[in-house]
């Protein structure tokens, strides 16, 4: 039997209706793809001594950094013409059904904004602690902490590289292809996001390479950390990607969680005052910065953890109002 039409078998996610035909893609050919993509994603980074890192190598050396960006350019770019063929041969998809499946076209501002908004309301209390507490306001209106954050390899990786490269291959690409198979739109935001967490699994091997007198066991934990918050955020950017159809706001959602890291959940939250000269911190470094110590009153505290609520329960209350639009790829329920 031949595969339904593209139109048909999209549009049955909106009407839920029953599709009679033969999806364009089977689950099993979309996730040996998805493997496929995400091997060829993380393996070049250990071919070459240009992006294998050691105990006398960085990831984060700038060498490192600017290999590595080459290497993921290429695979996204062979990833990105093997997605659009599978498209446009077994789907039958026309240019601007691509487009639209890729989250290409049409790119909505509005739509864009209005995600990052709810990406900042669920950092409310973040936000407050850089802004008024550390007192970096001042620096964000002058522009300083965009050019300070892409002035070195580090900061350009964690707020352009990555996010542009990890959103194209698991939202723009993995998820047009899931969507044309059986699953329904809701297993597919819960499953495609464990590829993105399984890509950063390969972090246990660099720990221990770059640690090698760290035990073990915390090297383990670390990682099964990384994979539950990088799973985690993957299931909210597959959801903006899926409801939006605008991996513009997949990306900058994905820019905006690696610039304001972890909100923290504990602790005593205080003014740093600088001791030495300005540090540039990797992506997966502590919260504590170097050259700097705290000091503050515990209303500090009290105002971030209250607004810490206030923003997280105004996040789940505008997660479906600032998500909708007309250009989604799917209804999720």
């Amino acid at each position: 039997m031949a595969p339904t039409g593209l139109y048909h078998h999209l549009s049955s996610y909106f009407t839920n209706t029953e599709v009679d035909a033969l999806p364009p893609l089977s689950v099993a050919f979309a996730g040996a793809l998805s493997v496929a993509y995400t091997i060829l994603y993380v393996l070049p980074f250990y071919f070459s001594p240009t992006t294998r890192p050691s105990p006398t190598l960085s990831r984060d050396a700038p060498t490192v950094i600017r290999a590595r960006i080459r290497f993921v350019s290429v695979s996204v770019a062979l990833s990105t013409i093997a997605t659009i063929y599978i498209l446009a041969n077994r789907a039958n998809a026309s240019n601007l059904e691509i487009l639209r499946l890729l989250g290409w076209y049409p790119i909505s501002i509005v739509q864009v904004s209005k995600s990052l908004l709810l990406t900042a309301l669920l950092f409310t209390g973040p936000l407050f602690e850089k802004a008024v507490v550390e007192g970096r306001w001042k620096d964000w209106m002058q522009g300083r902490t965009l050019h300070e954050s892409l002035s070195s390899w580090i900061g350009w990786r964690n707020y352009v590289a990555g996010p542009v490269t990890e959103e194209i291959l698991f939202r723009s690409l993995l998820v047009p292809l899931h969507l044309l198979t059986p699953l329904s739109p809701t297993r597919i935001v819960l499953v495609t996001p464990l590829y993105f967490g399984i890509a950063h699994v390969h972090h246990f091997y660099e720990f221990v390479l770059t640690h090698p007198h760290t035990p073990w066991a915390p090297s383990i934990i670390r990682s099964l950390f990384q994979f539950t918050y990088t799973t985690i955020f993957g299931w909210y950017a597959t959801f903006i990607f899926v409801r939006t159809g605008n991996v513009i706001a997949a990306i900058l959602a994905h820019t905006f969680c690696n610039w304001a890291g972890l909100p923290r959940l504990w602790g005593r939250v205080e003014p740093m005052v600088a001791i030495g000269g300005p540090t540039v911190r990797g992506k997966e470094d502590s919260r504590s910065e170097l050259g700097k110590e705290r000091t503050g009153h515990w209303s500090w505290s009290l105002a971030y953890y209250l607004l810490l609520v206030t923003g997280a329960v105004a996040f789940q209350q505008c997660l479906w109002t600032l998500t909708e639009s007309p250009t989604a790829l799917a209804k999720v329920v």
